[in-house]
């Protein structure tokens, strides 16, 4: 099963190798995808600088939405049911372990915290040192 398109208001951040977006199905406020591009259907068929810079992408992303949630912590989630390599970053509200997952990812249209979020992104993204695969 493809991975849903998201709508370009969604869009934090994006180049040739992967994008960076708010969920279209949240579980939580601020639930985020990063998505490597190219149709890569498994984590381990990355080589090292492309895994590299995948996660340190997935790392500025989670800084972000701690920064822009008011939240600690930022559930990470690697699945690869759908056959492309993507993360999803689930922000942690007022909820420990995994009764966060019980919630039901409802379709949304409410992208409004994405121009803070970008900003938050970009803001920390030139902070660090990021090396993009060649």
């Amino acid at each position: 099963m493809p991975l849903p398109t998201a709508p370009e208001e969604a869009i934090i951040y994006e180049n040739d190798f992967l994008y960076v977006c708010l969920a279209p199905f949240p579980v939580t406020s601020g639930s985020t995808v990063v998505v490597w591009r190219g149709g890569v259907v498994d984590l381990h068929n990355l080589n090292q600088k492309e895994y590299n810079y995948l996660m340190e992408i997935v790392d500025v992303t989670r800084d972000a939405l701690q920064r822009v949630c008011y939240v600690e912590k930022v559930y990470l989630i690697y699945m690869d049911e759908a056959r492309e390599v993507h993360w999803h970053l689930v922000p942690r509200y007022n909820e420990e372990g995994f009764n966060v997952f019980k919630h039901i990812p409802l379709e949304t249209r409410d992208f409004s915290l994405a121009p803070l979020f970008r900003e938050a992104f970009l803001d920390i993204l030139g902070t660090r040192v990021v090396h993009i695969p060649s």
